[in-house]
């Protein structure tokens, strides 16, 4: 009885105080929202730990959740997206842990799903946005609530629009307007929605496309924007500023509209007005756009960074104002505002198709200040004009595979810490729940979909905590930036010419950089460029193209070289290529250096003849390559595809070859799977594929295959390899998507986010008779001269030298399709060949020494 007594006690006592708890926070949340202000938030947030800590209950929990959502509603409302962003996902988290819907009836779509979908959205973070809108659409299905599935359907059809996937944006529009309940005014969201995918599609070209309001009731304010679109589309810009003007005094007379969506309408009016040469209007219409922006900052000629805040209207506000600056530096320094601007919305992605997004608008901006740079470098040739220069051209190149990079050198650096583990732990699951998603997706398994979704949803959150953490142990260092005195020391040690380029929209920009110099020279975009660019990639596109036309194909081929100008180059043996956009998918190796008519390919000067070529996707990643090790292990994965329509004929013969000059294992036929290949990987220094590989489609990744299965590009992204080198004898395994800024998204470059620092890899679709040779004589010179290097090089040289090839397979096609990104290292002697050469150092003193002795012997005789 007694003990009764006292379990009673705590039990009430308890249950009391759990009561009491929730009340507070009750009551704490209550007198905050009753009152916001800066000193109210300071008092609200002063119990938050204390809440935290202790709340035991279902009831607490409900509690909190009100506490955090209004924390997060309030931290949205002062512009703090991000840390707004922060408190939903708490939230979020908050409910789904505590399983809190079991319980109580709580409308989290309202008051979390759908305000944290709008902020992914506003910040650039488009694929946390698709997840979360695709969390509460199903929601809504499920709970059968019209209401949010409208709302899901006009912010996913918005998404789709931003983004650029108009098709599927007019698809959401479509399956939006059929659900029952829609108001006219959601009816006319989705038109407006779907008038402007068309517009992008070029399927809208005049007014009388636009809906007619006997279609919906009240459509003022939507026509208007449709027409402006229109106007715009048209190129018609006295028009477009007629519906500008209309839309921000109506907007202004709104209540309902908010100051960021009324300062997005006055930058549209200052570009037009820019457009339209009135500078002095559109520069008071951004004033109005910043001050709404920005209300209780003084009006100055440059903001302040501290009082940024990661919103894309500012993005918009600073590129004009820089375009409109007579001054080169000002224009600059507002181009930094934006980069800056740009830094803050991407610092928390966690997606690499949102950090994407990003930097495709990056670049457009680096191409500007390049642009200006060359203008004054023109006129003043000053050297450091050049650096700034090519320090923007640098800035987004590969971004997001040197931050991949960077992340596996600081595990590599502190092995042992829990924080770095766990993020590449997450790193990995979040891309093995993207590849599910993307097979969910196909199958079309809602059920999945949400599951998918919530806990990629859930991923993003717990790494971006974790970069919290990980910045303060670690202050992140800014590898945009690169020294180029070290540069130019490495480029010495390296006896090399680094040449650049920097494919833009009007022009493509070219660096060469030695040891003592660097040049900066500007290649205007034409159509003849283009033409020629395109023609000598479809040279290769099968095996015949050359041969057809050998005269052609030698006229193009030194008219490219003198296009790119890389004759710049031809003073040095060794060159460190950089390419850039369509240029990544040219072999230099195969440019003539010279006019020539002969038809014997032996006998072409081709660059191959006369320069060692190295690639890399950035100066940056070319700096800090380590030293090639020379390893002779290899493993050497041939599917073959026996007994199969898709056979490869030639790939024992190549496995023979290279057996005869290095030890190798095979792992050949059935043996050949995905998961063997990956875990004795780790074991050799060289990983060897000979197999198919394809460049991919819009919806299928590149991919290389396995006996069993395929390997796609973005399952590599979570795996970690340390081999010295990986060749990928296999078709295409350096094509791929070009994303502008990161390059082409092929197989190779899947590699060097895995780790690999040294890749052979193929451009094109190659015969796998020439590839026999090729590899053959690649492994004979590798196991001479220790170098890949200088073994590519060599195999070339040795298979345009060999008699018994015809001149017809001595085509470029066949020869130089293989692409080496890595290391130059120069030849060096094995220690057998160090022996022989002191043994025959030590012959030729010892036989000089009694040469002498003999001499003197005789001279005394006499």
């Amino acid at each position: 009885m007694k003990y009764n007594l006292i379990i009673l006690f705590f039990l009430v006592f308890g249950s009391l105080l759990s009561q009491e708890l929730e009340e507070t926070i009750y009551i704490a949340t209550e007198t905050f929202n009753a009152k916001r202000t800066s000193e109210t938030y300071n008092a609200f947030l002063k119990n938050e730990t204390y809440f935290k800590s202790n709340s035991k209950t279902k009831d607490d929990y409900f509690a909190y959740l009100f506490f955090l959502v209004s924390k997060a509603n309030y931290l949205d409302s002062k512009n703090q997206q991000t840390s707004a962003i922060s408190v939903y996902e708490d939230a979020l988290n908050l409910y789904n842990s505590q399983k809190l819907s079991t319980v109580f009836e709580y409308d989290i779509t309202e008051y979390c799903l759908k305000p944290l979908g709008v902020l992914y959205n506003k910040i650039g973070d488009y694929t946390n946005a698709e997840n979360t809108i695709k969390q509460y659409t199903f929601l809504a299905e499920k709970q059968q609530n019209a209401k949010h599935r409208i709302s899901g359907a006009i912010n996913l059809a918005q998404l789709y629009y931003t983004v650029g996937k108009f098709e599927s944006s007019k698809s959401i529009v479509k399956k939006g307007l059929e659900i029952k309940g829609i108001t006219n005014v959601q009816k006319q969201k989705l038109i407006q929605i779907n008038t402007n995918s068309q517009i992008a599609l070029k399927q809208t070209t005049s007014n009388k496309d636009i809906p007619t309001k006997s279609q919906i009731d009240s459509y003022d304010v939507t026509s208007l924007e449709t027409k402006y679109n229109i106007a715009v589309n048209n190129k018609n810009f006295e028009e477009a500023l007629k519906y500008s003007t209309k839309l921000i005094d109506k907007a202004s007379k709104n209540s309902a509209i908010n100051a960021r969506n009324l300062a997005k309408l006055h930058v549209k009016n200052a570009q037009l007005n820019y457009k339209l040469n009135d500078f002095e209007t559109s520069l008071k219409a951004l004033k109005s756009a910043i001050k709404l922006l920005l209300p209780n900052t003084k009006q100055q000629q440059l903001p302040i960074k501290e009082d940024l805040y990661p919103e894309n209207t500012f993005i918009d506000i600073f590129d004009l104002l820089a375009e409109m600056q007579p001054n080169y530096n000002t224009a600059l320094a507002y181009y930094n505002l934006s980069f800056y601007v740009s830094d803050l919305l991407t610092e928390n992605l966690t997606s690499q198709d949102s950090k994407l997004l990003h930097l495709t608008a990056n670049r457009r901006r680096s191409e500007s200040c390049i642009n200006l740079l060359f203008d004054v470098y023109q006129s003043t040739k000053d050297s450091t004009i050049a650096i700034q220069a090519f320090i923007y051209a640098e800035k987004n190149k590969s971004t997001i595979l040197k931050e991949t990079i960077s992340k596996k050198t600081l595990l590599q650096l502190h092995p042992n810490d829990s924080l770095l583990i766990n993020e590449q732990s997450l790193l990995r699951k979040q891309e093995r729940l993207t590849n599910s998603l993307i097979k969910a997706q196909y199958q079309k398994d809602a059920n999945q979909i949400n599951t998918l979704s919530q806990d990629l949803t859930t991923a993003s959150s717990a790494l971006k905590q974790l970069k919290i953490k990980i910045d303060k142990v670690y202050p992140k260092s800014n590898t945009s930036n690169i020294s180029i005195k070290k540069l130019q020391y490495k480029l010495d040690k390296n006896k090399a010419i680094l040449a650049e380029y920097f494919y833009g929209n009007t022009a493509i920009f070219q660096f060469i950089i030695s040891a003592e110099s660097i040049d900066f020279i500007k290649i205007k975009k034409t159509t003849d460029l283009d033409n020629a660019i395109n023609d000598y990639i479809n040279y290769f596109d099968n095996s015949s193209a050359i041969n057809n036309n050998i005269s052609a194909f030698t006229t193009d081929a030194f008219q490219l070289y003198q296009l790119l100008h890389f004759k710049n180059t031809s003073a040095y043996k060794n060159v460190v290529i950089i390419p850039d956009g369509f240029l990544n998918f040219i072999p230099f190796e195969s440019l003539l250096s010279l006019n020539t008519s002969t038809t014997s390919y032996s006998k072409m000067p081709f660059v191959a003849k006369k320069q060692i070529l190295a690639y890399n996707t950035s100066a940056f990643l070319y700096l800090n390559t380590h030293p090639f090790e020379y390893d002779a292990s290899v493993l050497g994965v041939f599917p073959v595809f026996d007994n199969s329509n898709s056979k490869l004929t030639y790939s024992i013969n190549e496995a023979e070859s290279i057996a005869k000059h290095i030890d190798v294992k095979f792992l050949m036929y059935d043996s050949a799977t995905k998961k063997d290949a990956l875990l004795q990987a780790k074991n050799y220094g060289i990983l060897h594929l000979s197999t198919h590989a394809s460049s991919g489609t819009f919806r299928v990744p590149s991919n290389i295959d396995f006996i069993d299965e395929k390997l796609f590009l973005n399952e590599l992204y979570s795996v970690n390899l340390s081999n010295k080198l990986v060749v990928l004898s296999a078709c295409e395994t350096g094509i791929g998507k070009l994303q502008k800024g990161e390059g082409s998204m092929n197989m190779a470059r899947g590699f060097q986010y895995a780790g690999v620092e040294n890749l052979l890899f193929s451009l094109w679709k190659i015969n796998d008779l020439s590839t026999s040779k090729l590899m053959a004589s690649f492994y004979k010179n590798y196991s001479k001269t220790h170098s890949v290097f200088i073994a590519n090089h060599l195999s070339k040289i040795d298979y345009l030298n060999n008699p018994e090839i015809s001149n017809i397979k001595k085509s470029p096609y066949y020869w130089s399709a293989f692409t080496y990104y890595g290391d130059l290292t120069p030849i060096t002697v094995s220690n057998y060949s160090k022996y022989i050469v002191f043994t025959i150092i030590g012959l030729a003193i010892a036989l000089l020494l009694w040469f002498i002795i003999r001499r003197r012997h005789n001279g005394k005789h006499a």
